[in-house]
């Protein structure tokens, strides 16, 4: 933590040593989060919306939960704690927390112990726990538009909202909640919060500190937590591009996009609005993380190529957290081809986010269940490939040699960024390459055996992994088998590595 908040000058009363009560109305009520197309009225009280209406969740509903908790986080998060930062004013600040991975629980929850006193980064979350001795800490994400009539202007959500709980209320000294928000040369302007939501109501509390990734907070009591901010400039949001296709028997295309800011609450809305639409999706899986900053206000213009009906064509970009309708971007094309989609925004003209899709990131979901199809063949084995596998690995040949597809090239991961990669390797590197690269006991211990240095194990085991894919051995791939296991930091690195393809 290198910053100190400071009170902007005008307008709002200070808070740092008093809270500030706010009374909740129907705060025990559980909103429902509902999408419907961009540009059109996404008030909460809209009577005209298009959107599907999301159902509403009840305490029994542990499938869903269940579900959820499968799905990769992270945007992200959503905050931007990286050792290879996506804007040049953002860098990365914890990388000296030991990482900790998570048990996760039926309903969305997650459960960490810790053994000692010390400061612990969740993998999964982005969460920053400093502790005084063992300790068990329960937490999950929350939506934040259950809780919109708590945050009044001029305060503005700053990142994802956590319920935290611990067995032992003098162990957890301090939570640093990820945001997502750029600070750039503007953090003089800027003042951090939290909201405590507590039983009726709810205080804006002080924070202790802040950095480019995270609102730290001395912990006063445990209940709904998540940071706020107040700022005399606009506000610069790292944004995330999310992707689901329309499951159907027609042989056109349907697709949504949903353009937000890079946060898991934000992000966990969308995927719950999608499941509870009477529409069936399928998640496209595309590096999310956009490559410019996001900005409440300016413009933005989704382009496909070859061309296809945009809906809106245009859209005026909001952080959507509080907001109960979510908004997406609906793409149709009438035939099954390859096609590239592009933010751009508006008054620079510059590209924000990108991506390449092909028949391949879809065929292999079963259309009747709404998931995608676990292939037979055991990786582990090595038995021999499926034929739908020999043919997708024939249309994607051009990619897996370098070639250039639509204007974009997919290369191997080079030394330099397998070496990121393997310093971002907590204690757990062994498990996780086992258990998602595939590798054996017997390949570790003979690099263990040949290399003293940690780093350097690491890094060989990496390269052991490039070689046996041979031409995929890409940011790409090495995401899609490291996203279930791998640390905040480490998904962030690749999704950088794979939009500089």
């Amino acid at each position: 933590m290198s910053r100190r908040g400071q009170e902007p000058g005008s307008g709002a009363e200070s808070l740092s040593s008093d809270e500030k009560e706010i009374v909740a109305d129907g705060v025990g009520e559980e909103s429902s989060t509902e999408e419907h197309p961009a540009g059109e009225d996404n008030s909460e009280h809209s009577s005209s919306s298009t959107s599907e209406e999301e159902s509403e969740e009840s305490d029994g509903r542990r499938s869903d939960e269940e579900q959820e908790e499968k799905e990769s986080l992270p945007c992200c998060n959503d905050s931007e704690a990286n050792c290879l930062p996506l804007c040049e004013h953002c860098r990365n600040e914890n990388g000296q927390k030991e990482q900790v991975t998570p048990r996760r629980l039926a309903g969305g929850q997650y459960i960490m112990h810790l053994d000692t006193e010390g400061t612990y980064q969740c993998s999964l979350t982005g969460l920053i726990f400093e502790v005084m001795k063992a300790v068990k800490i329960t937490y999950s994400l929350l939506s934040w538009s259950k809780y919109a009539n708590l945050v009044e202007k001029p305060w503005i959500v700053g990142g994802p909202l956590f319920d935290v709980r611990c067995d032992s209320a003098t162990a957890l000294a301090s939570i640093q909640f990820p945001h997502s928000l750029c600070l750039g040369d503007h953090g003089a302007g800027m003042a951090f919060k939290v909201l405590h939501i507590k039983g009726g109501g709810a205080a804006i509390e002080p924070s202790a500190d802040y950095s480019a990734s995270h609102v730290k907070w001395l912990v006063s009591s445990l209940s709904p937590v998540g940071p706020l901010i107040q700022s005399q400039e606009p506000v610069q949001y790292h944004g995330a591009v999310i992707l689901y296709k329309v499951v159907d028997e027609q042989p056109s295309l349907s697709f949504r996009v949903y353009v937000a800011t890079n946060n898991d609450s934000f992000i966990k809305d969308i995927s719950r609005a999608v499941k509870h639409s009477n529409k069936k999706f399928i998640k496209i899986d595309k590096p999310p993380v956009c490559q410019k900053l996001l900005q409440k206000g300016k413009r933005y213009r989704l382009v496909c190529e070859p061309e296809a009906e945009v809906t809106p064509e245009e859209i005026e970009f909001v952080d959507g957290s509080l907001l109960k309708l979510k908004s997406y971007i609906e793409v149709y094309l009438e035939k099954p081809d390859d096609f590239t989609l592009s933010l751009i925004e508006l008054e620079s003209d510059a590209t924000v986010w990108k991506a390449k899709l092909r028949e391949s990131d879809w065929i292999h979901y079963d259309q009747n269940k709404n998931e995608q199809k676990r292939s037979a063949v055991s990786v582990k084995k090595r038995k021999p490939a499926l034929s739908i596998l020999e043919e997708d690995a024939l249309c994607s040949k051009k990619q897996r040699t370098g070639n250039k597809a639509g204007g974009i090239e997919t290369r191997n991961l080079t030394d330099q960024q397998l070496m990121v990669i393997a310093k971002l390797f907590g204690r757990q590197w062994r498990e996780i390459a086992i258990e998602c690269l595939q590798m054996e006991m017997k390949d570790i211990e003979q690099i263990q055996a040949t290399e003293e240095e940690v780093n350097m194990q690491k890094f060989l085991l990496l390269s052991k992994w490039r070689d046996r894919e041979q031409g995929n051995g890409t940011a790409e791939a090495l995401y899609k088998s490291l996203h279930e296991k791998a640390s905040y930091e480490i998904l962030q690195a690749l999704q950088g590595f794979s939009a500089q393809c």
